[in-house]
């Protein structure tokens, strides 16, 4: 580009006053003649400077009468000059507007000089910028090789351009296209860098924030576990917890029994029954706290036959003679005589009325006889069948594995008593058989002519508790029956 300017301002230069004496016509038609033949030569390259000798002399300006004067060019621009231009007066040189065209080219050449000087000086800062970034992501990266050579600045940046023309617009420098070549060139290299960089970072060791992270799910983990074994801890407290609760009330309860038992001996004197079956169980208020339970739970059953001796005091109701009660129901088997309701069986909470009458506070024998097959029942008091029927709980097997009550309805499993379904007056003889005992082994067992116990649970005195102020006393039923 400044080979370019040097050219036009050599070109301008060129044109000087010489010391001829021709007339002023000629020297005015003859310059015009030169000024012509340097305007068709702008619209050339500048690489018309450099053609053959013949060109230049052609392109001179040529003087009338005379022998012609050695070339105005010669091969090379800026050489000195061996003919001296016409001088220069009225008329003799260049119009002012080819002297203002030349002017404004060359200031236009002057300005796109020093607008491609600034571009490429902002390429190099460009670079210099986009080479310093490319090291630092290199350097963090990985370290440089021993012995690896520095990355030269990009070559070609300072070469010098080559000449345009002056008759086109001067051509893209080499430089420029250099630069953006180099430009292209690091942005290519940062793509890449970039490209590697999550793999290199995969296949690393983790980042500082990644072992946070997984620092902190580890702790929150712990605490969940430290936060589940004491939720478990306190949950067995609790239930260690209500669990001695209960043991230290039935404790109690059997205190008070023992208590009651012993002020009873106090007061009728010693109680002289020697067979473990004599004896009865006396619950003289109605609460729903005395009552009975047998330490012997039943097994499974498909049939069965209940039979007990029991003497009522209650001024309305019977009330509950027993009860059995597994965890999944309460009323697995229940006699229950409430309110103004007559007697009921109730097998798996299903209900059948027993056309039984037992309110006139004497001694009673009482059976109940059931089996799975059609729900087969059947009730006998003092020997005597009163009732039977069909469809109560039919093909249901009595659960194993629950809680017998004497005197209270059970509405959970062994607790949540109700005072107004309590039983008042005395119980004897509860035994079970796990099949249907015939009509006549009812009735021997009513006339005290057989002594059949239970081949499922037997009366006897270390089977049976009392709890709450119900109390053991001495029986001979056959006498108590003819007393009754």
């Amino acid at each position: 580009m400044l080979a370019f300017l040097g050219a036009i301002i050599c070109i301008i230069a060129s044109v000087h006053p010489a010391g001829t004496a021709a007339p002023a016509a000629a020297a005015a038609a003859d310059n015009d003649s030169a000024a012509a033949a340097l305007l068709p030569a702008a619209d050339k390259g500048l690489g018309a400077l450099h053609g053959p000798a013949e060109a230049l002399a052609s392109a001179g300006p040529r003087l009338p009468g005379g022998p012609q004067p050695p070339p105005l060019f010669s091969r090379f621009v800026c050489t000195p000059l061996s003919a001296e231009c016409p001088a220069t007066g009225p008329g003799t040189g260049p119009g002012p507007e080819e002297l203002l065209a030349l002017r404004s080219a060359a200031a236009q050449l002057r300005r796109t000089a020093l607008e491609q000087k600034e571009r490429i000086r902002m390429d190099q800062e460009t670079i210099r910028e986009l080479t310093g970034k490319l090291s630092r992501c290199e350097g963090g990266l990985r370290a440089p090789p021993a012995g690896a050579a520095a990355v030269p600045p990009a070559a070609g940046l300072r070469a010098a351009p080559r000449p345009g023309t002056m008759g086109h617009p001067p051509a893209e420098p080499p430089a420029v296209r250099e630069l953006e070549e180099a430009v292209r060139a690091l942005q290519d290299r940062i793509d890449r860098i970039e490209q590697e960089l999550p793999a290199r970072t995969n296949g690393s060791a983790p980042t500082a924030p990644a072992l946070a992270r997984d620092a902190l799910h580890t702790k929150m983990e712990q605490l969940e576990e430290q936060l589940l074994s004491k939720i478990l801890t306190l949950q067995k407290e609790r239930q260690a917890a209500n669990t001695d609760r209960n043991q230290h009330q039935h404790d109690i309860e059997k205190e008070l029994s023992s208590l009651q038992n012993r002020v009873t001996e106090l007061e009728h004197g010693p109680q002289g029954y020697s067979p473990p079956d004599a004896f009865k169980v006396t619950i003289p208020v109605q609460n729903n706290y005395m009552y009975a339970r047998m330490k012997k739970s039943l097994p499974e059953l498909y049939a069965f036959t209940i039979c007990m001796w029991l003497k009522s005091k209650a001024l309305g109701g019977l009330g509950t003679p027993f009860s059995y009660s597994v965890p999944s129901q309460s009323n697995e088997i229940v006699l229950l005589e409430w309110g103004s309701n007559p007697l009921e069986l109730l097998i798996n909470d299903k209900v059948a009325q027993l056309p039984l009458s037992l309110k006139d506070k004497a001694w009673h024998h009482v059976c109940v006889a059931w089996t799975t097959r059609d729900g087969k029942w059947s009730a006998y008091q003092d020997g005597e069948q009163r009732g039977a029927g069909e469809n109560l709980a039919s093909w249901h097997a009595i659960k194993p594995q629950g809680v017998i009550i004497l005197g209270q309805e059970q509405d959970t499993l062994g607790g949540r008593f109700d005072a107004t379904q309590a039983f008042v007056g005395e119980l004897a003889q509860f035994s079970v058989w796990d099949h249907m005992l015939a009509p006549a082994e009812i009735l021997a067992l009513a006339n005290c002519t057989s002594r059949l116990q239970g081949n499922v649970i037997q009366w006897d005195d270390q089977a049976v508790e009392v709890f709450g102020g119900a109390s053991k006393g001495s029986f001979a039923a056959c006498e108590e029956g003819k007393k009754a």
